[in-house]
């Protein structure tokens, strides 16, 4: 049930203190990027993590003033989160004023057991696979989940540095197992800084440790991009800009070699 004065409060706050850099850069993604349309069936996707509490506050705020005649449903994958976190969780839901729905999967248990060392990546494919069912049983054309704009960067590093490609976490993606499921991310254009500011401004209680791999800090390379870019935001203030600008305003003239869609590689010399 929804607490309705702590919900005013977070309205307010995404109206007011929050307006530019959380909601306004939320409508920005939606408009610019064509994320949602009229009679969309949306399906947020929820971690319990500080990104999807605010996809789904936007959500909320989004649905009172641009309804645009939308169905959201919230959703969450429990694949074995600790008690501590999922009682925490659902005190932040209520009052940012949603009622989700939960739906257990074995996924965690399956990846530790395929990839005990290393099950982070099997269990990221696992988790979407998961949802892209579960939004399309709930009868939703699209699944939001709550990248923001320095995931994209981070993504933007990570494949340069270890798979030597230049590709980016798009806005939006078709799925290719899913007929008539879209991908999409409304928060693209919102930093972390700002998430971490909202969710400390109302108290929420986030809990970033909910399932055994979190525990082990498996993932030291989306960290390392963390901890680049950090320090490269020390020397040049708009680093984390260009980085995400480069990838669209890129000079195919200008490269080795390029890939157009799922065909072969295009060779610079091929039009030399």
């Amino acid at each position: 049930m929804k607490e309705t004065n702590y919900f005013n409060y977070i309205s307010k706050s995404l109206n007011k203190t929050y307006k530019s850099v959380l909601f306004g850069r939320f409508l920005r993604a939606i408009d610019d990027y064509k994320l949602i349309q009229e009679n969309d069936k949306i399906c947020v996707a929820l971690s319990g993590g500080k990104d999807s509490l605010l996809l789904a506050a936007l959500f909320e705020e989004y649905k009172l003033h641009y309804n645009n005649n939308i169905e959201v449903k919230y959703l969450m994958m429990n694949s074995g989160f600790t008690e501590k976190f999922l009682v925490d969780h659902a005190e932040n839901i209520k009052k940012i004023g949603i009622e989700q729905i939960t739906k257990d999967s074995l996924v965690y248990e399956i990846a530790n057991r395929m990839s005990p060392d290393s099950p982070c990546f099997l269990c990221a494919r696992m988790r979407r696979g998961f949802l892209y069912k579960a939004a399309q049983e709930l009868g939703c054309n699209k699944l939001a989940l709550g990248h923001h704009f320095d995931d994209v960067i981070e993504t933007t590093l990570m494949n340069i540095f270890y798979t030597g490609t230049f590709k980016t976490m798009l806005p939006k993606a078709k799925s290719k197992n899913y007929e008539g499921l879209e991908l999409i991310r409304p928060m693209y254009l919102i930093k972390e800084k700002d998430v971490e500011r909202f969710i400390k401004y109302h108290g929420l209680k986030v809990n970033p440790k909910g399932c055994l791999f979190q525990e082990r800090n498996i993932d030291s390379k989306r960290q390392e991009m963390k901890q680049l870019i950090d320090k490269l935001r020390d020397t040049y203030i708009n680093t984390d800009i260009n980085i995400f600008r480069s990838a669209e305003n890129i000079n195919l003239s200008s490269v080795l070699g390029y890939y157009e869609d799922d065909a072969e590689k295009v060779s610079f010399l091929d039009k030399y």
